[in-house]
């Protein structure tokens, strides 16, 4: 028998470094990146995403960056479709394909299956779009709340995205989007074995200073800047899931003038910790994960050495 492909996922919270040790590995093996996080996939968003830099990607290939602008959705079911056909793609022309990043939410829906949901409608998600604009996303979440209340319970007033998407199921199909999800989920990628590196920090305090650190040379290299530009657009609010990304969201409160700067910057560092801890959290709950220590200096090497267990020792 064939031995089932294996897809290697490199994931882990943020500031836990994961580019640095993607790179080591593209200096060894033929893979190509599939970039798994809900930030870099925005264009014009570089700093404050910590995305690769044009030298990086210029080491190894990386997929799925700058692919939506700020205005544009973008959910797990897309990642989900877009990643497995480059899964595919990578593996037909004898490159591994390697996942990256901490949006454990892509990943659990390119591992575990989607639900079929009814396609997209453009006419209805206009017509939707424009009933927010004129009443505004909490009067369409009350409307939710009456045809589809499970649903409507888990969703804020404001989330446009998610409640456009609920919505729009009811609209074209008649059934709540709670019915759609209590069905068996559908493979996506068949046949292939999950394998997960972990990084996760022995020590979160050490984290937690890393982020810290990270986020202010994110600002000494115009981060605020960057968040100006974008705030500059009158096509960008805060409803929409590229403004609520961690460390913008808190910028963009203060180009409101609703917090100072100085409490700004401590907002963002307080919800990225926050959003380490999410995913810490997300990857302790998957199964057979291998754990790397991401704080210590023995952490590339062994990522390397596990590479060579799985890659070196098993048929292309």
């Amino acid at each position: 028998m064939t031995p089932s492909p294996s897809l290697l996922c490199l994931a882990g919270p943020t500031a836990s470094g994961k580019s640095a040790a993607s790179i080591a590995l593209a200096q060894r093996w033929p893979i190509e990146l599939i970039i798994m996080d809900s930030a870099t996939i925005y264009r014009s968003m570089d700093i404050g995403t910590a995305k690769p830099s044009p030298q990086e990607q210029a080491l190894v290939a990386h997929h799925l960056l700058d692919i939506r602008d700020p205005a544009q959705s973008y959910s797990a079911a897309d990642f989900a479709h877009e990643a497995a056909a480059l899964v595919q793609a990578i593996h037909a022309r004898g490159n591994i394909p390697v996942l990256c990043g901490g949006t454990m939410l892509y990943y659990k829906a390119l591992r575990e299956g989607l639900n079929d949901l009814p396609e997209a409608d453009p006419s209805i998600r206009q017509a939707l779009d424009a009933e927010a604009q004129a009443r505004g996303w909490p009067a369409l979440h009350a409307e939710l709340a009456q045809v589809d209340p499970v649903t409507a319970a888990r969703l804020a007033p404001n989330d446009s995205q998610r409640l456009q998407r609920a919505l729009e199921i009811w609209r074209s199909s008649g059934r709540p989007m709670s019915d759609w999800l209590a069905q068996p989920l559908q493979p996506v990628l068949p046949g292939w074995r999950f394998l997960t590196i972990s990084l996760e920090p022995s020590d979160r305090a050490v984290l937690h200073a890393r982020i810290a650190q990270r986020y202010r040379v994110m600002l000494d290299m115009g981060l605020l800047d960057e968040v100006r530009a974008l705030h500059a657009r009158p096509d960008l609010h805060p409803g929409l899931p590229s403004v609520r990304c961690v460390g913008y969201r808190q910028l963009w409160d203060h180009l409101d003038g609703h917090v100072p700067l100085d409490t700004a910057i401590e907002q963002a560092i307080a919800a990225t910790r926050q959003l380490a801890k999410r995913q810490i959290t997300w990857l302790r709950s998957l199964p057979q994960r291998h754990i790397v220590d991401c704080l210590s200096d023995q952490a590339v090497p062994e990522i390397i050495r596990h590479c060579e267990q799985t890659w070196d020792a098993a048929p292309s």
